[in-house]
């Protein structure tokens, strides 16, 4: 059934059908070659590995626990469900949520419990990438979950509190992976060229030609391990040096997750650096998110909004240089639009800040909802039609544009927040005119 597959061995297909196991032959890639069998061989994860931690006493105590690993691509979360299978002698069952459907997951738990029903081995059900599981195919693996008919893994690159169903969270144990180091990431090469699994002792590698594997690599075990593997097929010998690596691997893709939490953290990162006046910082996270393939439109609106939540009237040109940056997107489009979001990123970057404008609205708005809201003062109320004089709307109302300076003496907030103060302008940039026009327009219309 396309989308599973069972180690050899375990009543399951014959070997060559995709199996993890099955792929260690002398031309599967080197990345599955050298997948570790066992948790002592996995590297990096210490907190997971560590002895007495839940995933060491699920393996060595051979307990039936169904398992949720949360971490970016390369991690190791394939590996630990491998591992899994093999420690604890389980078959092991994948499915794939790109592939497999409703019908998939539910013919897999059918056949793990029948499977138990015959006195067989339990089954490990990997599902790798399972945030992209609709709500109906993560309920379809509920009752496996819950009758322990099978111990299921399964893996995602996204945060499983806002991809994962409730019911599957409760009851799996969440294990988070984190990205490998660099010395990790160098190990796993070390480890590869020396292995018989892998270049068995045949290549050598520059010192310069491994720091630029592994700082391509960006903490992907998996990824280093391909571009190992190319260079060693670029060789003309068995030395890799810098030039061969770099002809190997032409560039790294950016590792960023659109819908995950890459997503969420760099944008917040571009943010705070807009906020914090680093144009440099700024500047790196946008080409981080314009190289990902990031939607324009998403970062045009962040910087719309950062313009009035974080600029304000320090510099009110912000807001227009924002809006026209979005709109410059929308008629230009991308790849050109890059330098209307870069220009627009420094503008932000080195204006001063004022959060004035984020503080007023949320003030104010925290005495509507706390109830202080109270009536219109009559005379501020529709006089337009008719017998509203009669009533008294608007008929000690003052005309500003009557008075001295343009500004009239008179009540306009409702009784309840009249003397409420909610704009507290800085004396920051342009602000400080303002701060220093808008406390004497105050004492001006409330008479002090």
């Amino acid at each position: 059934m396309e989308g599973l597959f069972d180690i050899p061995g375990s009543g399951g297909p014959p070997p060559g059908t995709g199996s993890l196991s099955a792929n260690t032959h002398s031309s599967a890639p080197l990345a599955v070659r050298m997948r570790p069998r066992t948790l002592d061989e996995l590297v990096g994860q210490s907190q997971l590995r560590a002895s007495g931690s839940p995933l060491r006493q699920l393996i060595e105590g051979d307990r039936s626990m169904s398992l949720l690993l949360w971490g970016p691509p390369g991690t190791g979360k394939t590996t630990i469900a491998s591992i899994v299978s093999q420690q604890t002698q389980r078959r092991f069952v994948e499915v794939s949520a790109v592939a497999a459907g409703v019908k998939e997951v539910r013919a897999a738990i059918d056949s793990a419990r029948a499977e138990l029903a015959r006195g067989g081995q339990e089954t490990v059900l990997f599902v790798d990438e399972v945030h992209r599981f609709t709500k109906a195919q993560q309920d379809a693996l509920l009752p496996g979950v819950e009758n322990r008919w099978v111990t299921l893994v399964a893996a995602t690159t996204e945060n499983p509190f806002f991809s994962v169903i409730s019911p599957l969270l409760s009851r799996s144990l969440l294990l988070r992976l984190e990205s490998l180091t660099d010395d990790d990431v160098s190990a796993v090469v070390d480890h590869a060229l020396a292995d018989e699994r892998g270049l068995a002792g045949d290549y050598t590698l520059d010192d310069d030609a491994r720091a630029h594997l592994v700082r391509l690599a960006g903490g992907d075990a998996r990824r280093v391990l391909t571009y190992l593997e190319a260079a060693a097929g670029a060789a003309a010998e068995t030395h890799i040096d810098l030039a061969t690596a770099e002809t190997a691997v032409d560039q790294a893709a950016v590792r960023y997750d659109r819908q995950g939490d890459q997503h969420y953290d760099v944008i917040s990162a571009f943010i705070k650096s807009i906020r914090g006046s680093d144009a440099d910082a700024a500047l790196h996270y946008l080409a981080r998110m314009m190289e990902a393939g990031e939607d324009p439109r998403f970062i045009a609106r962040r910087l719309v909004i950062s313009a009035s939540e974080d600029i304000g009237l320090a510099d009110p040109t912000a807001l227009t240089t924002a809006v026209a940056a979005a709109q410059a997107v929308q008629l230009i489009g991308m790849p050109e639009a890059r330098l209307n979001l870069a220009q627009a990123t420094i503008a932000l970057a080195v204006a001063p800040k004022s959060n004035a404008v984020t503080m007023a609205i949320d003030a104010a708005s925290a005495d509507v909802r706390a109830g202080r809201i109270g009536q219109v003062p009559p005379h501020l109320r529709d006089a337009h039609y008719a017998g509203a004089q009669k009533i008294g709307h608007g008929k000690t109302y003052v005309y500003p544009h009557d008075e001295p300076f343009g500004v009239a003496e008179q009540q306009y907030a409702p009784e309840v927040v009249e003397d409420a103060t909610y704009y507290r302008p800085t004396a920051l940039g342009a602000e400080a005119a303002v701060k220093e026009r808008w406390e004497r327009i105050r004492r001006l219309v409330r008479g002090r």
